[in-house]
């Protein structure tokens, strides 16, 4: 997932100048950065289900190998068009990728030591994400095609270590007689109908308040504060750093210590108090903490849920973890639409409804009984 995010990460600071030089603008960039959550939010149910039932294995080589195209053909496309139809088809199989990944974590951690696992995952993508940028902005210096290119030979590389040395996690395939294929919006009505729906809401609340702060933060430092490109990308090192630290060192020793359902709980009420932090930072140093709060408590919040989730389901994990990540797709396809339409109106609002948002989450996390989970 390093590699994998390493070239993910490579392309997403290229789109805005390769775009340019396909003689488009900032509403197709918005098009093209949604269309992936789209299809992830529309597929990753799918995949989870194939993986329960041909193994891990396969799918994560179905992923990468499709991935590996993907960005290959990106690198080639001469048109908009071309462009975002492969941008579609990335957005598809990386749904694999992510979904089947998570389903492997599960498969070899303990309930204790899932959390964990997860975290620890969650930290390998954010390396990646947190590297690739200022690599793909160096080598796309040289020519734009060129991070697209290593991105897809990344892809390749992956593809061969999980065909040569990753094993099988799953221990009992089950075949395709019984598999069985809803629509998108029915699974995601029988999803939230059913005994983990809250779950699989909150899941949904934390990507949304998540790109409600991503999507605008720039703007908002920017037209609040007057910050230019080098405070800006110093506060985004802050993030990277923070979700790494969180995901990586910290998830593990609080779960075990508190329980996921606490954690989740001390999340979201953490995740609002830092929005309300945010609106009343005057200084750049209180920007910088707030901020680092803020991307800590949301960083311990992903693996809790999905952790949660995998413990409480009866379904295949494959399933349940694709879905769960069909309900945070759904958040990052919303979320930046919201922040930027309220952010029109004023620059305070994306943050304000953030706050309001998360309170929610928490008062709904504080009613609810998280029922077979261990950790109340």
């Amino acid at each position: 997932m390093v590699v994998v995010m390493l070239g993910f990460g490579m392309v997403i600071p290229i789109f805005p100048f390769y775009i340019e030089s396909l003689g488009v603008g900032g509403r197709e960039l918005g098009l093209l950065v949604a269309i992936s959550s789209f299809m992830e939010f529309v597929f990753a149910p799918l995949w989870g289900a194939v993986s329960d039932r041909a193994g891990r294995k396969p799918v994560l080589l179905v992923g990468l190998c499709g991935y590996f195209i993907s960005l290959l053909l990106m690198g080639l496309a001469n048109t908009y068009w071309i462009l975002l139809l492969v941008r579609a088809v990335s957005g598809i199989l990386s749904s694999a990728t992510f979904t089947t990944s998570m389903a492997f974590v599960s498969d070899v951690t303990s309930e204790d030591d899932r959390a964990n696992g997860l975290g620890i995952l969650g930290s390998s993508m954010g390396l990646g994400v947190i590297v690739g940028p200022g690599v793909g902005g160096l080598l796309g210096t040289e020519n734009l095609s060129l991070p697209f290119f290593v991105s897809s030979g990344l892809s390749l590389v992956a593809a061969l270590m999980v065909l040569l040395i990753l094993p099988e996690s799953l221990q009992r395939k089950t075949g395709f007689q019984d598999l069985q294929i809803q629509s998108p919006m029915k699974g995601f009505l029988n999803a939230l109908t059913g005994d983990i729906g809250v779950l699989f809401f909150l899941a949904f609340l934390l990507s949304f308040g998540l790109t409600n702060f991503e999507a605008i933060f720039g703007l908002y430092v920017s037209g609040k504060f007057g910050y230019g490109p080098e405070r800006v990308g110093a506060i985004l090192m802050v993030v990277g750093v923070a979700s790494a630290i969180g995901k990586g060192v910290l998830t593990g020793p609080l779960t075990r210590a508190f329980g996921e359902n606490n954690v989740i709980r001390g999340s979201l009420l953490a995740g609002s108090l830092c929005f309300m932090l945010l609106l009343r930072a005057e200084t750049y140093p209180i920007i910088l903490a707030a901020t680092a709060l803020f991307i800590l408590s949301k960083t311990l919040l992903r693996p809790s849920i999905l952790s949660v989730i995998s413990k409480n389901t009866t379904m295949g994990q494959g399933v349940v973890l694709g879905v769960s990540n069909s309900f945070m797709s759904l958040g990052r396809i919303i979320g930046p639409l919201w922040a930027g339409y309220v952010f029109d109106i004023h620059f305070d609002y994306p943050y304000m409804s953030g706050t309001l948002i998360l309170f929610a989450g928490f008062l709904i996390s504080m009613m609810w009984r998280m029922r077979g989970s261990r950790n109340q």
